[in-house]
């Protein structure tokens, strides 16, 4: 259950200011298909999330205890600090939305996941906790949390929280697991 509630808090948290959360805001404003937006959301996050998790745990098996502790909580406070970076406002590629609110949503969400401070997240919490059923429902339910509001409330919710408080706040949370997992005895592989 701690890393369900992990991976739904810190990608939540993460999500908030994201490109991604951007992209949201801007399909949102594009089509009016609210509904399939959120559903190309959840189909690109599961599939990006799952790949990432499948990776985490992986990776976690082929390296000893001792070093997937330090490469982990290393890992998430660089994420930390890396969250106190906001994104750029990269515009999405409009090749893409003439197929429509779902399948635009699925191919561009999917694609501004890789290498997202969520995907190596995910990568990251997959590898510490080794659950990869856990991890996934997790990430994919905060990062689904973070980006349905945008969809169906838009311009008015990204106006009411401040970006850098909560960049702030996942700094923090993020630097707080990388913290956790160093001072911890390592990481169990079973």
């Amino acid at each position: 259950m701690e890393a369900f509630l992990s991976s739904t808090l810190g990608v939540a948290i993460a999500e908030i200011g994201d490109k991604t959360q951007l992209l949201a805001l801007f399909l949102a404003a594009r089509f009016s298909q609210k509904n399939a937006i959120v559903a190309g959301i959840f189909v690109a996050t599961l599939l990006n999330h799952l790949f990432s998790a499948v990776l985490g745990v992986w990776l976690a098996q082929f390296v000893s205890p001792d070093t997937v502790k330090w490469i982990v909580g290393g890992s998430f406070i660089a994420v930390g600090l890396w969250l106190l970076l906001p994104d750029k406002d990269d515009n999405p590629d409009s090749r893409w939305l003439k197929y429509g609110a779902f399948t635009a949503t699925v191919l561009l969400f999917f694609m501004a996941e890789i290498g997202d401070k969520t995907q190596i997240a995910t990568v990251l919490l997959a590898a510490k906790y080794q659950s990869l059923f856990w991890v996934v429902c997790g990430s994919t339910l905060g990062l689904m949390l973070a980006n349905v509001p945008v969809v169906y409330l838009g311009e008015m919710l990204m106006k009411k929280i401040p970006a850098k408080t909560v960049r702030i706040a996942a700094c923090a949370l993020f630097c707080a697991l990388g913290v956790m997992t160093l001072a911890g005895g390592g990481i169990s592989l079973h």
